[in-house]
């Protein structure tokens, strides 16, 4: 499958490599490694760790140039390319305990305390079942994450129905509905004070509801387990609107999307209109995906016999664990979300900082099998629901099209879980007027981005509204740069969408939907196991 002259010129040019690099250890003369791995004094001082560092990064590059030249498809060239990574990340000579300076340095430093704790650490991650990335013991949900003052105005077996508490005199008219993935918890939108885009919108003067999905276990003996990605549409985001609808007295609310929570939400959207409603004035979607042509790096995972598989495993029933999501996710980059802690918490007995939203990405949640097979199929195998009509929810046939409120289209520039170009691509499908912007960093940093840290910076095009949405690269190339967070932009925008400004109630809920507990409520505590 090599072109034997292609393999020629790959085992010259390592060769010559292996020379030169061999030449410059015994002259003392190799230069820095730039790789984060290998980049510390302790590696840079010592000639024969440095050669080592050099040489697997040879061979690491040699065997990246092999799969390239494979003359393969290309969806099973990147599939190779994921696995190679993988085994050529994990047998980096960083993550072995002789082989890295920085631990035996540390062990020399501290007469091996620093491998006692870090087995110490070990075998509390091996009971836990995960690797810890923070200090857990610093968070707690209800406590200091996830405290933005509000009521839990409704529940059912599906989600919890957050209203939050004003913070001004007065409040616009049309309220906001929040929609976060069912795949992740809700409060990754109300971490702390300073970085809580829930907070963040309440104090510029909406009233906010939020959705907190419930967390299925497998002790659970109703029927949460079979729920459908219908039974997630109908009785999550569509009630949810209902609700919101009837405690306002608004006819129509706006809504926001994040993740997998905009593609739920658009869904229900479409499936509103077809019955003949109309309930949401404008829409913003975050990082969601409407067309799944390209999916990045998950498209590794993507192909019928996997398809098939999860069907005849979960499509009846049962649960995909928050274990076996966090892993796969934590993969995706296991340089950052795995070896990293290998090294600084087994090899070196590190404790793990605090930091809010790592403790977010651990405190996973269990999806139903149904709704997750339905999802797999429908939308990363298939790419049924930008297709007119294509499938029925609920009965009712969805048409993406139909959907012609304003929207806010958010992607991350860096973002390997919802790629900014399949993003930009609603763009495309949705009709009405729309606003795209494009924010620095990844999928999760990238949206959680507050004002008052000045922090990174987002794209945005003027153009739009007399050229339209051309392909996603000559979009790009007719933006400014704006330093900054992209949140105000954005509020700017709801406000326009808001109506006028009315007192502010004093109480959460109204008669037919009383104020239920406190915020963030119970189903938000619930840990997966």
């Amino acid at each position: 499958m090599v072109n034997p002259a292609q393999i020629q010129q790959l085992q010259t040019e390592f060769t010559e490599s292996f020379r030169q690099l061999m030449l410059q250890a015994t002259q003392g003369s190799l230069p820095p490694v730039k790789d984060r791995r290998f980049s510390s004094e302790a590696w840079q001082q010592n000639p024969q760790f440095s050669a080592l560092a050099h040489l697997y990064l040879l061979s690491a590059g040699t065997m990246h140039k092999w799969v390239d030249q494979l003359e393969i498809p290309d969806a099973s060239r990147e599939r190779l390319k994921f696995s190679v990574t993988q085994w050529l990340d994990a047998f980096a000579p960083s993550n072995f305990f002789a082989l890295n300076p920085d631990a035996l340095k540390a062990f020399q430093e501290t007469q091996g305390e620093s491998l006692q704790k870090g087995m110490a650490n070990l075998m509390h991650d091996m009971q836990k079942g995960r690797i810890s990335q923070t200090d857990e013991t610093v968070f707690e949900v209800g406590r200091n994450l996830a405290i933005t003052e509000g009521s839990v105005v409704f529940e059912n077996p599906y989600f919890q129905l957050i209203q939050y508490k004003p913070q001004t005199p007065s409040v616009y008219e049309t309220p906001l509905l929040m929609v976060p993935p069912c795949i992740n918890k809700y409060y990754i939108l109300d971490l702390q004070p300073d970085n809580s885009l829930v907070a963040y919108t309440v104090a510029q003067g909406h009233t906010v509801f939020l959705i907190s999905w419930r967390n299925p276990l497998p002790e659970d003996k109703d029927d949460i387990q079979n729920a459908s990605w219908e039974d997630y549409i109908e009785n999550g985001v569509l009630k949810a609107i209902s609700v919101v609808s009837e405690i306002s007295g608004q006819n129509k609310i706006n809504a926001l999307g994040f993740c997998v929570g905009g593609t739920m939400l658009a869904c229900a959207l479409a499936v509103a209109r077809k019955r003949g409603q109309d309930p949401v004035a404008a829409l913003t979607l975050l990082t969601t995906f409407l067309d799944f042509e390209n999916t990045g790096v998950m498209d590794v995972f993507v192909d019928e016999a996997h398809a098939s598989v999860r069907e005849q495993q979960l499509g009846q029933g049962g649960l995909l664990t928050a274990a076996e999501l966090g892993t796969t996710f934590s993969f995706l980059r296991p340089n950052e979300l795995v070896w990293n802690y290998v090294v600084n918490n087994y090899l070196k007995g590190q404790s793990p900082a605090a930091f809010d939203l790592l403790y977010w990405n651990a405190d996973g949640t269990n999806l139903p099998g149904p709704f997750f097979t339905w999802y797999f199929r429908n939308t990363y195998l298939e790419n049924n629901l930008k297709k007119p009509n294509y499938i029925n929810i609920t009965g009712t046939p969805v048409d993406l099209g139909l959907l012609d409120m304003p929207v806010y289209i958010y992607a991350s520039k860096e973002d390997h879980i919802v790629p900014w170009d399949s993003a930009y691509a609603s763009t495309h499908i949705l009709q009405g007027p729309k606003r795209f912007v494009l924010g620095a960093s990844g999928h999760i940093a990238g949206v959680i981005n507050p004002p008052v840290k000045n922090k990174r910076n987002y794209w945005v095009s003027n153009a739009e509204a007399e050229q339209g949405f051309p392909v996603s690269s000559e979009w790009f190339g007719n933006t400014t740069q704006v330093q900054g967070s992209w949140w105000p932009d954005w509020s700017e925008w709801l406000a326009s969408h808001a109506g006028k400004k009315v007192r502010a109630k004093k109480t959460a809920g109204n008669g037919s939907y009383p104020e239920l507990e406190a915020a963030p409520g119970k189903y938000v505590k619930v840990k997966a196991v």
